[in-house]
């Protein structure tokens, strides 16, 4: 079948009599961090923690910083002392949701799962998130916000690792005969990806007709079986 998946970018002494004993490496000392730097981490994530329910439920364009600022409890411009511009913001804010999603994907693939169970089960965790307002959401065909996106090296960084192994995934799930061979990898990995800002979710959460569970596995069906 033809597949159009595509990559998701001592010399020893003669004197010796006895073996010589390993060198083991000395232990590392943990990096000690000061009280201020802790301060400044634990406010940075509350920061984050309002910008992601924001971004959530008012999106970007309606969130300002004055809005984050008053929430947190801080003054404006402390605010840009953690964060130079909303897109930056929302840049962090994204790129601490990746790391959430890395360690999830680092616990799959330990996991002796098929590699399309695995799909399913990102698939699952980003609508629960969206559907709790954990998920932080931005315009994506916004030039401004992309550049930032691009410009901030920790999201990048991090969505690199993660499409990473969702491509390997996507590829292993077709060459298996679980996603259609006849489908771009790129195309599925963007499908994937696209679930955790589907507008469905919340239709049909507004409807009042279906529980979340319902709904989480309803989403799964379609992305993965059709409406066939």
């Amino acid at each position: 079948m033809k597949n159009n998946s595509s990559t998701i970018r001592n010399p020893s002494s003669e004197a010796a009599s006895e073996p010589v004993p390993p060198i083991l490496p000395a232990s590392i000392a943990p990096i000690k961090i000061s009280f201020k730097e802790q301060q400044f981490k634990v406010r940075e994530d509350v920061i984050l923690d309002v910008v992601t329910r924001l971004l959530a439920s008012k999106g970007f364009d309606l969130m300002t910083m004055d809005e984050v600022a008053h929430e947190v409890g801080m003054a404006k411009a402390s605010l840009y002392k953690h964060f130079e511009s909303k897109e930056v913001l929302a840049a962090a804010a994204m790129a601490r949701m990746l790391d959430r999603t890395i360690e999830l994907v680092t616990g799959l693939s330990a996991s002796n799962i098929k590699p399309i169970d695995k799909l399913k089960a990102i698939v699952k965790w980003s609508i629960e998130k969206h559907l709790t307002g954990d998920m932080p959401l931005l315009p994506s065909t916004r030039s401004t916000i992309r550049q930032a996106l691009m410009a901030y090296s920790p999201y990048v960084e991090r969505l690199t690792r993660v499409s990473e192994q969702l491509g390997n995934w996507i590829t292993e799930a077709q060459t298996a005969g679980h996603i259609s061979d006849q489908l771009p990898a790129e195309l599925v990995l963007y499908t994937v990806f696209a679930r955790a800002c589907d507008p469905v979710a919340d239709f049909m959460k507004l409807s009042g007709a279906y529980s979340d569970e319902e709904i989480v596995g309803l989403l799964i069906a379609t992305c993965f079986d059709g409406l066939g």
